[in-house]
């Protein structure tokens, strides 16, 4: 009778109890388009000037300034490094990978009607890698705050009966039934309670109040952070050229994403009257997910050598599934002598999927042609991250995420500006970039700064393009979104080397 009561109470509570915070939301609404070689090169400032697969993947009317068909694909070498700082702690880390990031065809009909005003019309389909998650760095240094706060922040106010195992009943068989009946917060809680952590105010059901094993004082900490994984898109691009001036285009985007983090943080303290001296918490997360977005773009010959261009890019609506592991172990010192506890979790905990609503974009570029010789080019961009939003808005955890990142975050602008010049069959380009922080406190989320360099040969059908860039950003990394607030600050340095190949069909 006992459990039957805990099934009832748990699936009325279950729905609102979610593990999602703004951190997430604005993960997957970066947007970063990683591009071709010579879309690189000019920091990606190619609005008003199309001719390049990437350059359809940010106006849509790019594809009709093709005149032949024309494919691409790039390779990508990329290179992260991280400076962290946590307290008195520095260190560095670093890794690389290769990856294909950049596929695409654009193909052009040609209309044989000479006295329509409408010239071509083109198809397109291309791959773009629009984040790349993969990144590991390692935060290390002496606290005054320790995890315990982050177990007493969702414990207080619970039953204990809610977060404690049934005599005989094993840890992961608990830890299973807690959060298939009451939750993710729940669960949290259990992991103190039987770790030892947390000490009821008294050991009956019905105690709600908790306080710490672990006495105030210095805590040294060190934190394993590891990440894996991408967010995509496949754009299906129409276009039209009218007349000698006119571009106009649409992009149908279906989005997809892979994430995969794990952390580990190992807290060790010698304090006067800590019962507990030594934390290890291990927490692991899958994320799955698709979305759609669509773009509206045009390009407008203003005269033989200045274009404008404006694209509207639509929200993104992404469905997203996320799945947990965790463990915990202590080291604890009573009168009875030392003793340690293990739980290692087999159990998954799979979420009920949620949607996540992206901020849509507007991008005004102007372009300047130089005949043969060579262009410059400047995209500008705005993005209201306040409109992202976690659905169904009717939520009571979600409306409070909502009302969150309404608070935190702000409208963000981004610049970007590159150019290139022409000697024979040799393209010397270059471009800078600046992307303010979505957050209205851009020390905690710093701006964006990058530039880039690359050349380029025309062999006729077949063009070859190479291209180094660099951006920098600092952030603040907070290792847990309660309790353990306390950030490591990342200065994270990423610099590429692409390689595209194209050619006309």
């Amino acid at each position: 009778m006992k459990k039957l009561t805990i099934l009832v109470i748990g699936v009325l509570s279950m729905s609102n109890i979610m593990a999602q915070d703004i951190s997430d939301a604005l993960r997957y609404s970066q947007d970063e388009i990683q591009g071709s070689a010579r879309f690189r090169a000019l920091s990606g400032a190619f609005g008003a000037l199309g001719g390049d697969m990437s350059a359809v993947s940010v106006n849509p009317a790019g594809s009709a300034v093709f005149t032949r068909s024309h494919a691409s694909l790039s390779l990508s070498s990329l290179s992260i490094n991280n400076d962290v700082s946590y307290f008195n702690g520095r260190s560095t880390s670093s890794d690389s990978k290769i990856d294909l990031h950049q596929a695409g065809a654009a193909f052009v009909f040609q209309n044989t009607d000479d006295s329509s005003s409408w010239k071509k019309f083109v198809l397109s389909v291309a791959y773009d890698k629009t984040a790349n998650y993969d990144d590991q760095w390692y935060a290390s240094g002496t606290n005054t705050n320790s995890i315990d706060n982050y177990f007493l922040s969702y414990a207080q106010g619970l039953r204990l009966v809610n977060i404690s195992a049934f005599p005989g009943e094993s840890y992961s068989e608990a830890y299973s039934e807690i959060g298939s009946f009451y939750g993710y917060g729940n669960q949290q809680a259990f992991l103190g309670y039987e770790s030892y952590i947390l000490e009821p105010g008294s050991n009956t059901d019905d105690n709600t109040v908790y306080t710490s094993n672990i006495a105030s004082g210095t805590f040294n900490q060190a934190y394993d952070y590891i990440a894996t994984g991408y967010n995509g898109k496949f754009s299906f691009n129409a276009a039209a050229q009218y007349e000698d001036k006119l571009y106009l285009g649409i992009n149908l985007n279906t989005h997809f994403i892979n994430y995969e983090r794990s952390t580990y943080l190992n807290e060790s303290n010698s304090n006067d009257g800590s019962l507990v001296t030594n934390v290890g918490f291990a927490n692991n997360l899958l994320t799955t997910g698709n979305g759609f977005s669509f773009q509206l773009g045009a390009i407008l010959k203003l005269t033989n050598e200045l274009r404008a261009g404006l694209t509207y890019n639509s929200p993104t609506w992404y469905t997203i599934t996320e799945e947990t592991t965790q463990g915990i172990s202590t080291f604890a010192t009573d009168d009875e002598g030392s003793f340690s506890t293990n739980i290692p979790l087999n159990i998954i905990n799979i979420f009920p999927d949620y949607n996540l609503q992206s901020p849509g974009k507007i991008t005004g570029s102007l372009a300047y042609v130089f005949g043969e010789q060579g262009l410059i080019s400047f995209d500008y961009s705005r993005r209201d991250h306040t409109k992202t939003k976690f659905k169904p808005t009717s939520d009571a955890y979600f409306a409070s995420q909502n009302s969150t990142m309404n608070s935190l975050f702000t409208t963000a602008n981004t610049y970007r500006v590159g150019g290139e010049y022409k000697i024979k069959q040799i393209s010397l380009r270059g471009g800078y970039r600046l992307e303010e922080s979505p957050y209205k406190d851009d020390s905690f989320y710093g701006d964006l700064t990058g530039y880039s360099l690359g050349f380029g040969y025309n062999f006729g059908n077949t063009k070859l393009d190479l291209t180094y860039d660099h951006a920098q950003r600092t952030t603040n990394n907070q290792l847990y979104s309660v309790g353990l607030i306390d950030a490591a600050i990342l200065d994270t340095n990423n610099s590429n080397i692409t390689l595209s190949l194209g050619f006309n069909l």
